[in-house]
């Protein structure tokens, strides 16, 4: 009858219009983006994907299936971008940037000869060079003159300066010499820091670096040949920022130039591009922006306050996390926050990382420590039991809050913090498990990044340090188990050899954004070292007492840090199940607040985050309010839609998409939050054939 077939169409249409609401979540902003996944990606987005089915085949013929697939007709070929290089898969970009620190350095003290140079490494984009500057006499007057303080038409001049000098192609030589003799030369150009860096090198003979007759360095290298191979259009001077020597805020304040460099000016333009577009998604002003989280100066630096909002972005994350490690078999746990200094010397910390611990405290006459990390006190729950072989493996996670003193200089919003939550887990195997736990581990990584729109990753493969523990054979055994893990995902990946921690080799995990920045955040390390400190074994088959192998992995690294990352990423448009509020309702008139309240209280009901707009302002206004605040769906309520049981729905990105039953729309919203659909492309309806012919 007719009015089944209007019921059918409705239910349609509202399909249709939360499909092409969320269809756009991940591309509204006009970014190109592609999603290259390891070669095993299909499987463990398969959970994704079976949810999805399993919510359409529950539902009646006329709504809408959700599918990965698009119809060859509509679908829009997606160009990727030229990649830019880095440092980890370009040698040669690493030449560039290394040698471009020392032609930079030369500038500087050709510009300005009363500088001193300190150290002068590469980095992720670039270079950076550390200046002293220190007070001298005008020799007119004899008066002191205070150091200089370097400005943006600085920079310039020394930009001109490394021109010429790059102009000249004076050749890059390599020279090795006696420590007798390096001192000779450092304390006949009176460079005192350089005399710091000198002592501090254990091995010799020293390596330096000259350019031309010129001037030169302490360098290791490695760098191009001469300075005529230095494309001096693809090199940008950025800022200057202020750094103590060595990181002591005890010793003297340097001036740091940051610069980057690149192979071709092209390259140069992309990055600027880039950095452009990070600025406007700059999770410490998107935080403020949205009222997320804050740093209170009156509490102390790195120490974050989440707001109900991010609070409630928080909650979702970790809910997720706590599901999908409780669904693969892990257990939750929850340890204390300090523990007796004697812990934190059995585990090696105190020793080893005294510098990254906050000060001790007196507890009756014990001395007690804030907890730096988490894995001391897993190791101490896997002693306080006797374990068999048959217990194994044994797979333990924790959200858990660590301190760590970061000097004031170093802080930097989400990113590097005092107080973090690490995700972390610790799983004890056999060595025969080895290999299927960490292919496990890497599995359950990629199937909770990519829910989070994260599906590009580089791999890197650290193995054996010179200064390591543990034997040969089990160094041998969890290589072979870390690379056999890698090739039977099918996944590529590089080596870092020597990279490894003294414990363990890794692999670590970059995940890259959405405007082609790379973020360290997952990690999976084999230790040799914590149950030997700590003196763990279980029964093996045989009755005899046999070590452990212990796994450390973290996926999000930390949730404070992967939160600043999912901000930058969405640009603070947050996906629809990960947004603080998903809908909000705006009533035209008072007449209608009673019933806009029934309706949140409804969605709330269901899980949903539904909020009311105040209705102080006019209807416009409520809009542009709602759309600065990055809410994915809006609900105009007026006198129809209280007399009809309706919302008129509109979309952030789309516009208006039309009116809706109440249960209509929120039972489809509950599924798309359910499912996290928006991270999937979705198919069009199918319909009957007696529905077509109707």
């Amino acid at each position: 009858p007719a009015a089944t077939k209007a019921k059918t169409l409705s239910t349609r249409r509202l399909a249709t219009a939360v499909d092409q609401l969320f269809s756009s979540s991940n591309d509204h902003d006009g970014i190109r983006r592609s999603t290259t996944l390891p070669s095993s990606a299909g499987v463990l987005n398969k959970s994704t994907t079976q949810n999805a089915a399993i919510i359409s085949s529950s539902r009646s013929s006329a709504t809408r299936l959700f599918s990965t697939a698009v119809k060859e007709s509509t679908a829009v070929e997606v160009v990727e971008e030229e990649e830019l290089p880095t440092n980890d898969n370009d040698n040669d970009l690493l030449k560039i940037r290394h040698t471009s620190a020392h032609v930079m350095a030369m500038a500087v003290q050709q510009t300005f000869p009363e500088a001193q140079v300190t150290i002068g490494p590469w980095i992720d984009n670039g270079f950076y060079y550390d200046f002293f500057f220190p007070e001298t006499t005008d020799a007119e007057t004899g008066e002191a003159v205070p150091s200089r303080k370097l400005t943006a038409q600085d920079l310039k001049k020394v930009k001109k300066a490394m021109d010429k000098i790059i102009q000249k192609n004076y050749p890059i030589v390599k020279e090795e010499v006696t420590r007798e003799e390096a001192r000779r030369r450092i304390e006949l150009i009176n460079e005192p820091f350089k005399l710091e860096i000198l002592d501090s090198i254990k091995t010799e003979p020293i390596t330096i670096y000259s350019i031309g007759e010129e001037w030169w360095d302490l360098c290791a290298g490695p760098h191009v040949e001469s300075t005529g191979q230095l494309p001096k259009k693809a090199i940008a001077l950025q800022s200057v920022a202020g750094a103590y020597w060595r990181g002591d805020e005890k010793r003297e304040m340097l001036q740091r130039i940051y610069a980057t460099a690149w192979k071709d000016p092209k390259q140069l333009k992309a990055y600027k591009k880039m950095m452009e577009e990070a600025k406007k998604r700059d999770h410490r002003m998107l935080g403020k922006k949205l009222d997320l989280f804050s740093i209170q100066e009156d509490a102390g630096g790195g120490l974050v306050f989440w707001h109900p909002k991010g609070a409630r972005i928080r909650t979702k994350i970790e809910d997720f996390w706590k599901d999908q490690h409780t669904s693969q078999g892990y257990d939750l746990v929850y340890t204390p926050h300090i523990a007796n200094l004697n812990l934190w010397k059995t585990s090696g910390h105190f020793d080893f990382y005294a510098e990254g611990m906050f000060d001790q405290m007196d507890v009756e006459n014990e001395v007690y420590q804030i907890r730096p990390m988490n894995c001391p006190f897993h190791c101490l729950m896997f002693k306080d039991d006797i374990r068999s072989y048959r217990d194994l493996p044994i797979r333990w996670a924790e959200l858990g809050t660590v301190y760590r003193y970061e000097r004031s200089g170093t802080l930097h919003g989400l990113m590097r913090v005092r107080g973090f939550t690490q995700d972390d887990a610790h799983v004890f195997c056999l060595p025969e498990q080895l290999q299927d736990e960490i292919v496990d581990v890497l599995k359950l990584t990629q199937g909770i990044l990519s829910r989070f729109g994260f599906n590009k990753y580089e791999l890197m493969l650290s193995t054996r340090p010179d200064k390591s523990v543990g034997s040969d054979k089990i160094w041998d055994d969890a290589t072979a188990a870390l690379v056999g893990a890698l090739d039977e995902l099918g996944w590529s990946y590089g080596i870092d050899e020597g990279g490894g921690a003294f414990y363990g080799p890794k692999i670590d995990l970059k995940i890259k954004d959405a405007i082609g920045r790379t973020w360290q955040c997952s990690t999976v390390q084999c230790d040799f070292n914590l149950p030997d400190r700590f003196d763990l074994d279980y029964i093996s088959a045989e009755g005899t007492k046999e070590r452990p192998i212990m796994l450390h992995r973290a996926i999000f690294g930390s949730i404070e840090r992967f939160f600043g990352i999912l901000t930058e990423n969405c640009a603070g448009d947050f996906p629809f199940w990960l947004a603080p509020v998903q809908m909000r309702l705006l009533p035209v008139t008072d007449a209608v607040y009673d019933y806009c309240k029934e309706v949140a209280a409804k969605a709330n009901k269901l899980g949903l985050r539904v909020e009311v707009d105040r209705g102080n302002e006019r209807l416009a206004k409520q809009i542009r309010n709602a759309e600065k605040g990055r809410i994915p769906v809006m609900s105009v309520v007026g006198m129809k839609e209280l007399e009809e049981g309706t919302l008129a729905v509109r979309s952030r990105k789309l516009g208006d998409l039309g009116s809706f039953s109440v249960d209509d729309l929120l039972t489809e919203l509950k599924q798309c939050d359910e499912a996290a659909v928006e991270m999937t492309k979705m198919g069009e309806v199918p319909q009957k054939e007696e529905e077509k012919s109707e």
